[in-house]
């Protein structure tokens, strides 16, 4: 199986899981987008909670470039790490969620970066 299938495997898998383990109130229903020709990939909640209407999306995945864009998570799990436990390496993992400079600092996309030496010491 070619790189791009596994990876698209890998987060239909892994989002299938989140849903099935967040279906605890009938009147909301969460359901998954698989957008395997744009390579989007959404779990969303959808119904009523009392009088409040519930529209939510909890999880977003995209894969662009050979790479698993974490878009979004509301979720309390480690995406990232979860595929890292399925075999997709970390520089194909990029944390889409922070802002770009916070990015190389994360381990994930590129390489790990440490603080620039040139910072001032603060002395107490």
């Amino acid at each position: 199986m070619d790189r791009l299938n596994y990876y698209r495997q890998c987060v239909k898998q892994l989002l299938t899981e989140q849903v099935n383990k967040g279906q605890n109130q009938p009147e909301i229903e969460s359901q998954l987008i698989f957008d395997q020709e744009r390579d989007r990939y959404l779990c969303l909640d959808l119904g009523w909670h009392d009088l409040k209407r519930v529209y939510a999306c909890f999880i977003h995945i995209d894969i662009k470039d050979g790479q698993i864009w974490i878009q979004r998570n509301l979720t309390e799990v480690d995406i990232a790490q979860m595929l890292v436990n399925m075999g997709v390496a970390k520089e194909d993992i990029i944390l889409g969620l922070h802002p770009p400079y916070k990015r190389p600092y994360t381990g994930y996309g590129t390489e790990a970066l440490s603080p620039p030496s040139n910072l001032v010491q603060l002395s107490r």
